[in-house]
Parts: structure tokens; sequence; C-alpha cells
């Protein structure tokens, strides 16, 4: 009993990596800027802003590339873990599939660990330094 179309892993495969494209959005427009920032590469920050116009735009939409990207996380989560999944039966097709899963789920594990990380910065970061008068 199949229930799993190559079409179905082709866009599992295929979500997995817009998942890992939309988190890095995060890192990229948040995280990075302040963790540099607070390296005292501020001069690095203008000159990326400066030939990379669009991480401004991003900036001041944060709340959005998060819920955009968080969403996203969700929806990879739901294809991956859903119950109604399972492989072949012929054995290559099963090994196939199975190490589709396994790199799927690599993929949004550390798509997960890149969005907590642009989180953090981009939202928890800042208050807890006031917080704690640093």
């Amino acid at each position: 009993m199949n229930n799993t179309s190559p079409e179905s892993k082709i866009s599992s495969t295929g979500l997995s990596w817009l998942t890992l494209f939309a988190s890095s959005g995060t890192l990229i427009c948040c995280a990075l800027p302040i963790i540099l920032v607070t390296l005292g590469m501020g001069a690095t920050v203008a000159a990326l802003t400066s030939s990379l116009p669009f991480l401004i735009v991003l900036s001041q939409h944060k709340i959005w590339v998060f819920i955009f990207s968080g969403l996203m996380l969700a929806i990879s989560a739901w294809f991956m873990y859903r119950p109604i999944q399972s492989c072949p039966t012929d054995p290559q097709q099963a090994e196939i599939c199975s190490s589709t899963k396994k790199w799927n789920k690599h993929i949004y594990w550390f798509s997960v660990v890149i969005w907590s990380i642009g989180f953090f910065a981009a939202f928890l970061a800042l208050p807890i330094r006031q917080f704690l008068d640093i």
C-alpha cells in the first residue's frame, strides 16, 4: 500500500527547502545586523544595507517576515509528521523514501534553529538586555 506519490515527495522536499529559505530570511534581516552591531561592526552593517537595500525593507516588516516563515515551518512540520505517510514496498524506492524523509527532517530542524535564533535576536535580545540593564 503506497500512500505517498512521487509528486507528494517532491512537493514535501520542495517545501522543506522553501522553509529553509524563509527561515534564513529571518536570520539575514534581523539577527545578522544585530549580531554585527553587537560585535562592533556597525560599518559592516552600513555597507550591507547600502549594497543590499532589501535588508531595510525586510527589517521594517520583520513581524510579517516572522509570521510567514513561522507559518511555513508549521506547514512543513504538518507535511513531515502527518500520520498517513508511508513508503513504497519496493526495497529500492523504500530506501530512497526513508533517505528523503531523513533529509527533510534535518533541513526542517535546521530551519527551526535558524528561525529561533532570528526570533531571539529580533524580539527578545533587546528587552532582556534592557531588563538586565546591561
